[in-house]
């Protein structure tokens, strides 16, 4: 044999061998969360998003194009999806409460890693700070160090934003020179050079991490390197094809945007409580901050991969890519979260994993180069591989565990409150596998909302537990989305599924942005007589589910007569 093609023959028996060793260990985790970020990204179709560093990640890794948070807001959100509990066992509704005193000592999926061995790290908006995470962001429980937060953010509130009268304001709308803020930088390029600098040190450690990062944008308000606004002009922009309130929407369901009222610019508006719509100028401004702010964001997720590939561990790590639940930009006359509609509830979910994503990479390849959007703004990626059937945040921690080769907590018994590992989503694992075999009506995303009245008050969007008297429970599938708001007890955590203060039911192929309630048509009568004959121990889900297929029965029997 000649002696050059025998060594190539053995360097290349050596690769497979690291390659094989590589997919035996255990992976590292990059788990990357964005707030507030709806999937206005080029990899979920949205074709004015400018997101080329998420877009090649997407590239390499499984997509879930139907994921949904389990309450469209900070704290409920991030409690439920890292406990891997619905928020009726967190009993977080609000920011005011930590689920290890309030509810139960329920383990945490960095918690999970960690007493497994792991290096685990917090950088950024992880947990929500404050009583929602005992001000610690959990640590020690979660954390092997304490979590790190940006000293930045201390001004993310205050007077940054200078308005046309050259003062400062605390504006929604605050593009800014970073070289003229507080110590010439921004929260999220704080966390990301320390995350950075973490991923340096475990490099040259060796020990399998758990590093999460959490951006906090595209959240409110929108103080952001002012060049990333010249990727999206005034005039391409556009509003919500949905911009009124719909006419059959209950008064309880609508969310009163009150954050965003809070803004000095948005004051200036003048704009009437709480229906009364934002001018249209000021729309397209909104639009163009929030697609900023999406941009400015993927450039930081593309320094973290990119440094993946720098300190070589990208073949060793996974990578999941999420956010805590989306933000409305007009739609129905909304803005922000603080509902239960699609464009609140649903988030991007996207995980690589190497060599079963993606192939192992060869040597000095790159996997994810950074792409510099501002100088580089066109780039096409097809993602590697879709999952379009339903699933939720819940789902992440038994996933995400499995898949870099942990065990995964087993299902919740129906009464779970003291037990403290388990999951109450589905373990995703067999998706990476197999083929998905078409859309299945009987994969469901459940969320669910809580208000104070049945109609909008200044407090609606986010109500301290006490207040709560509704709270609307919502139930997503591939044809409709059902939603009820019933009847709610704060003190004893008690549902009354009799107590209908209003209902919503949307057909998604004729009307896919929920515009067209047709509540008021069905047949409750039948239904509530089914309803009463069963077991008082079934589950308000369950109970749901079958009232969608009752009512949607016969609307389809209805249709079929036409």
């Amino acid at each position: 044999m000649n002696p050059g093609v025998f060594t190539w023959l053995f360097l290349l028996f050596l690769l497979l061998l690291t390659l094989a060793a590589a997919r035996a260990e255990r992976s590292n985790v990059l788990f990357i969360v964005s707030d507030d970020l709806r999937t206005s990204l080029g990899c979920y179709g949205d074709t004015l998003a400018k997101s080329p560093n998420i877009d090649q990640l997407a590239s390499k890794s499984q997509v879930f194009l139907n994921a949904y948070s389990q309450q469209a807001v900070c704290a409920p959100s991030r409690t439920s999806m890292l406990t891997s509990r619905r928020p009726d066992t967190t009993r977080l509704y609000d920011f005011n409460s930590y689920w290890r005193v309030h509810s139960g000592n329920y383990t945490t999926l960095p918690q999970h890693f960690k007493s497994e061995g792991y290096y685990t790290m917090s950088v950024g908006k992880v947990f929500h700070p404050g009583i929602a995470s005992n001000h610690t962001d959990d640590y020690p429980y979660s954390w092997s160090i304490p979590a790190y937060h940006p000293f930045s953010f201390r001004f993310e509130k205050q007077k940054m934003c200078k308005g046309e009268d050259g003062q400062l304001h605390a504006n929604l709308l605050c593009a800014v020179n970073v070289t003229e803020q507080p110590g010439g930088t921004l929260p999220d390029l704080e966390s990301t050079d320390e995350a950075v600098r973490l991923l340096k040190s475990r490099a040259s450690d060796g020990g399998p991490f758990f590093l999460a990062v959490g951006f906090h944008k595209p959240h409110i308000p929108f103080r952001i390197p002012q060049e990333y606004l010249s990727l999206y002009p005034l005039d391409k922009m556009t509003l919500a094809p949905d911009p009124d309130v719909p006419k059959l929407l209950p008064p309880v369901a609508y969310n009163p945007w009150t954050d965003v009222r809070k803004r000095e610019d948005v004051q200036k508006l003048n704009v009437s409580f709480p229906y009364g719509p934002i001018p249209k100028d000021f729309q397209l401004r909104i639009h163009q901050h929030y697609y900023a702010a999406v941009s400015y964001m993927d450039a930081l997720v593309g320094r973290l991969l990119s440094a993946l590939d720098a300190l070589g561990l990208t073949d060793s790590t996974m990578v999941v890519f999420t956010s805590d639940h989306g933000w409305s930009l007009g739609e129905h006359g909304e803005w922000a979260k603080y509902s239960n509609f699609d464009v609140a509830t649903r988030v991007p979910l996207i995980m690589f994993v190497p060599g079963v994503t993606a192939s192992y990479s060869w040597p000095g390849e790159s996997t994810f180069p950074f792409i510099d959007v501002l100088n580089q703004p066109e780039h096409s990626f097809t993602n590697a591989k879709v999952i379009q059937n339903m699933v939720e945040l819940v789902d992440v921690f038994p996933t995400v565990s499995y898949m870099a080769g942990l065990p995964a907590p087993e299902y919740c018994p129906d009464v779970s409150l003291q037990v403290e590992l388990c999951t109450e989503g589905r373990n995703l694992a067999h998706t990476f596998h197999h083929t998905e075999q078409g859309k299945n009506a009987e994969y469901i995303a459940f969320s669910q909302y809580p208000r104070p009245a049945d109609t909008p008050q200044n407090n609606s969007d986010l109500p301290d537990l006490q207040d709560i008297k509704v709270m609307g429970y919502s139930l997503r599938n591939w044809d409709y989305r059902y939603t009820l708001w019933l009847g709610f007890n704060p003190r004893s955590f008690q549902v009354n599924a009799s107590d209908v203060h209003g209902g919503e039911l949307y057909m998604l192929a004729d009307d896919p942005g929920q515009d067209k309630n047709i509540y008021s048509d069905l047949d409750h009568s039948m239904v509530m007589k089914k309803m009463a004959s069963l077991p008082h121990g079934v589950s308000l889900r369950t109970r749901m589910r079958l009232q969608l297929y009752y009512h949607t029965a016969g609307l389809k029997t209805n249709a079929g007569k036409v």
